[in-house]
């Protein structure tokens, strides 16, 4: 897999890999192609779409790394430089929707050769292409290097049923220490999808626009201070140790709570936050956590995503979700992500 390294302090020897302009925060960006090139993307919709959409409706739940044994600590994090955001665009299609159409599910298919899911949810950008997720919902930690296969993205799932629309993945962008070390305090992915598409009636595929002119796209907001209260929206599905199954993972669930500092036990993560939720693991990695969420215009400032879930009480229920700082170098992933021109693939 080629990749491009954008980095200050790290040689171009280092990966053999060209250097791309990096933003003032300073962090390591390393790029993937998921799709491409058209043809590429074409093939990807068409496995999605085949037989009505049988391999999006068989998929299950992502079940790496849901779980995490995690203590709350009363120390703060270590911002990297002066707090800030990134506005949002509201959605233009859906004025009536109770929660944030931006959000969704990430369908590809694992190292184990299956179907699987995350959440995942759309981003503001120059050119209204961009969703984040867990940089594992993307990239393949069961193996050596590499990418999930066949990305794609559909907005609004609901109820079981899919939508007919479709966002194929063309670039996915992560913070170097991710890739390299597995360092899961940089667990987020950005990612570029093509204009959407749906099945024309002639057998092909019809384009459907742009990601962002479609469902929108939340903010930014990083070194934001702990103790912040945050929205979390995704899709749990899995059990409570105990064994209940109080989510389905058909439908975009929300909680809300407050931030925190955290230490992982069993993985290796620089600077983790937690958030006060009930969400289960499976099904809810990828979840966005949304300050400031706004009811009125369902978007508010993306200050965090999902990458496990912990049960802090031992009451054998999940009380946490854990998520990345997100800092000034998180904001430098997004920013070369956001410098990415798709375009269509029908």
């Amino acid at each position: 897999m080629r990749r491009a390294l954008a980095a200050l302090g790290i040689g171009v020897g280092l990966l053999g890999s060209a250097v791309v302009s990096a933003p003032a925060q300073a962090a390591s960006v390393v790029t993937a192609p998921l799709a491409s090139d058209v043809s590429t993307a074409q093939q990807v919709a068409a496995f999605w779409l085949a037989d009505g959409g049988a391999n999006l409706q068989n998929a299950t739940p992502y079940a790496v790394q849901t779980v995490v044994h995690a203590e709350r600590v009363s120390t703060g994090v270590v911002a990297d430089g002066k707090p800030g955001l990134v506005g949002a665009s509201q959605d233009v299609l859906s004025k009536k929707a109770k929660t944030p159409t931006t959000s969704g599910k990430v369908f590809f298919v694992g190292a184990d050769g299956q179907p699987h899911w995350c959440t995942a949810t759309a981003v503001q950008s120059s050119y209204r292409n961009v969703v984040a997720t867990a940089g594992h919902c993307v990239y393949d930690t069961e193996r050596t290097g590499g990418t999930l296969g066949k990305w794609v993205f559909v907005p609004g799932y609901s109820g079981g049923k899919t939508p007919g629309v479709l966002y194929v993945g063309k670039q996915a962008f992560t913070h170097y220490d991710f890739d390299v070390y597995r360092d899961y305090g940089r667990d987020v992915a950005f990612v570029n999808v093509y204009n959407g598409v749906v099945p024309s009636s002639s057998g092909g595929l019809t384009d459907s626009g742009r990601l962002g002119d479609n469902v929108g796209g939340q903010g930014l907001a990083y070194n934001q201070p702990p103790a912040s209260s945050v929205d979390v929206f995704g899709y749990p599905a899995g059990p409570n140790p105990d064994g209940t199954r109080p989510y389905t993972g058909e439908t975009l669930e929300r909680s809300t709570g407050s931030t925190f500092a955290m230490t992982l036990l069993d993985l290796l993560a620089n600077q983790p936050v937690g958030v006060d939720s009930p969400f289960t693991g499976e099904g809810s990695l990828g979840s966005s956590w949304l300050y400031r969420y706004s009811g009125d215009t369902r978007t508010g400032y993306l200050n965090g995503i999902t990458i496990s879930v912990s049960d802090t009480d031992g009451d054998n229920r999940y009380d946490t979700s854990v998520s990345p700082y997100f800092d000034g170098e998180v904001l430098a992933v997004y920013s070369e992500a956001a410098k990415l021109y798709t375009g269509s693939i029908a």
